[in-house]
């Protein structure tokens, strides 16, 4: 799955963020980045789609579905392939054995990100804990572009 150029992968949170602040952080630094890499692949797990299609029925107003449609249009959504599952049974298998588990899902998704090559992009710190993940908050204001 992984290529020769530069792949960043969507956490839900950034998601989100980019849908109910097409002007916020998030989306400034989505923006930056197609400037100035644009060769670079920009994508999320099957894994979030699914986050955001739960929180999206979860609401009523149709305004979040259009809001979901924009950003996803940009975005590639990966889907889950064998190797996605040998990074993930080692993952959390290392993760519980060292006593700092994370949660299923978000296990799937660094495993996806591991599988990939590809940098996670999330503000969930717990993503830190997985070792040999490149992980890069575009909603921290120190993380400036």
């Amino acid at each position: 799955m992984a290529t020769g150029r530069d792949i960043y992968l969507f956490d839900t949170n950034i998601l989100s963020d980019m849908m109910r602040y097409p002007e916020g952080l998030a989306a400034q630094h989505f923006m930056v980045a197609v400037k100035h890499k644009p060769d670079a692949r920009f994508c999320t797990s099957v894994v979030v789609q699914c986050e955001l299609l739960f929180g999206i029925r979860r609401r009523t107003h149709p305004r979040w579905q259009t809001h979901y449609e924009r950003v996803l249009e940009s975005v590639d959504v990966l889907p889950l392939e064998p190797d996605v599952c040998i990074h993930y049974a080692a993952l959390r298998t290392l993760l519980e054995s060292a006593g700092t588990p994370i949660g299923p899902y978000d296990a799937l998704i660094a495993a996806h990100a591991l599988a990939a090559n590809a940098t996670l992009v999330s503000a969930d710190a717990e993503f830190l804990r997985v070792p040999g993940l490149r992980v890069e908050n575009w909603l921290a204001e120190e993380n400036q572009f």
